[in-house]
């Protein structure tokens, strides 16, 4: 691979498709790309080709060897699995997401070489700040601190750019020695900064309080597409249900639900929703699958396809016209911000599989112009629209 020295050089840990790749932009070059998944490293190479950068490899068999020089940043987006509600508290000692030390044992080491990385951005789960009553997130920042990288958590949901619902958590790290002047604030901001975190905040000790930094960010214009927008007249890689489908998936709706359908079929035009199924109980504490439906122009988030209920359906009405069929994997891409020129793997469950644990690329192009690119270059951000911030006294941990 040739290095091209007008460009920031990155590291892309947990690579997956290569979303942070896409939504960092032309002015950033991966030196390197690490997955051990098969199938997504070959999403990576087939949409950036020769992908050379890319080791398909364990990320704790890698080696310092393996890292060329002049990174400015290391991005990470370590498994959630174990971070997530499904994970059942396996935490950060989880086999997957415990992953996570493969990535840091290679950061500690680059600093022992005299060549630390300046900026780190972590990416995962919001469930992490609460994961092991927030042992695993004091954990994390812990290893940071430890290692002279000041840091600041955001919680970012895509829908801000994008019609779907994707809370994440990223934890953007400095090293001790980087300018953050004009890029911080001295309270927090609700937008990025929920009670979840403000409560974490309160909870940690003196020491990581004192490396505690309250990220500014602008605020997002409105945004103006809707999940109709992305839905496709003639979708590919998936079928329209028949009537007896449709309506299997309407006797699954309870009353609030199927008031959303009857508001929709007022509405005297075409309205689009998305339905995900899910395990409810009812008052008597029995267990019912339910579906559910959005009608607000979001999708739910989208998930990795590793069982029925994960995959996410669209429905369709049109006064008595009602029909559904699955989310189809160009809508998905879609709905993490990928261009259509991005190739897809052609298998339904792998394209998901590759879509669910990905990045939303307009999160990453917005950290990217508004606080990776000034931290990186030193400079203020772009003058923008600048949020009023919140009193610390009326930050609660109740």
């Amino acid at each position: 691979m040739n290095r091209d020295m007008n460009k920031l050089g990155f590291y892309d840990f947990f690579a997956g498709g290569g979303m942070a790749n896409i939504g960092l932009g032309e002015r950033w070059q991966c030196l390197l790309a690490n997955d051990y998944a098969a199938k997504k490293a070959e999403a990576y190479r087939v949409n950036f080709p020769p992908g050379d950068e890319l080791i398909e490899r364990d990320v704790f068999e890698l080696t310092t060897a393996d890292l060329p020089a002049g990174a400015t940043l290391a991005w990470a987006s370590f498994p959630c699995q174990d971070l997530s509600l499904a994970g059942k508290g396996r935490g950060l000692n989880g086999r997957r997401s415990g992953s996570f030390w493969g990535f840091w044992r290679l950061m500690i080491r680059l600093i022992e070489e005299g060549r630390p990385v300046p900026i780190v951005v972590l990416e995962n789960v919001t469930g992490t700040i609460s994961a092991n009553k927030g042992e695993d997130f004091r954990t994390l920042l812990g290893a940071l601190a430890a290692a002279d990288y000041r840091f600041g958590p955001l919680v970012i949901n895509a829908h801000h750019f994008i019609p779907q619902s994707r809370p994440r958590l990223f934890i953007v790290a400095v090293r001790e020695n980087i300018s953050t002047e004009g890029l911080t604030a001295s309270l927090p901001h609700t937008l990025w900064h929920p009670k979840t975190l403000q409560r974490a905040y309160l909870h940690l000790p003196k020491s990581l309080q004192g490396a505690w930094i309250w990220w500014r960010l602008p605020i997002p214009e409105a945004r103006t597409q809707q999940l109709a927008d992305i839905l496709e007249d003639d979708p590919t890689g998936v079928e329209w249900h028949d009537q007896e489908q449709t309506q299997r998936l309407l006797d699954l709706m309870d009353e609030n639900n199927l008031e959303k359908v009857r508001w929709a079929q007022q509405q005297q035009r075409r309205i689009a929703g998305t339905i995900y199924k899910r395990i409810r109980k009812d008052k008597t504490g029995r267990r019912w699958q339910r579906a559910e439906l959005r009608l607000d122009g979001v999708s739910g988030c989208l998930r990795t396809a590793r069982g029925g209920s994960s995959r996410q359906i669209v429905m369709i009405i049109e006064g008595e016209n009602i029909r559904s069929r699955l989310l189809s994997p160009r809508e998905g891409a879609r709905l993490m911000g990928l261009p259509d020129s991005y190739k897809l793997p052609q298998k339904y469950n792998e394209a998901f599989n590759l879509l669910g644990d990905g990045l939303a690329v307009p999160v990453v192009s917005w950290l990217e112009r508004f606080l990776l690119r000034p931290l990186a270059f030193n400079q203020l951000p772009e003058t923008t629209q600048q949020p009023a911030f919140l009193n610390l006294s009326m930050m609660s941990v109740s």
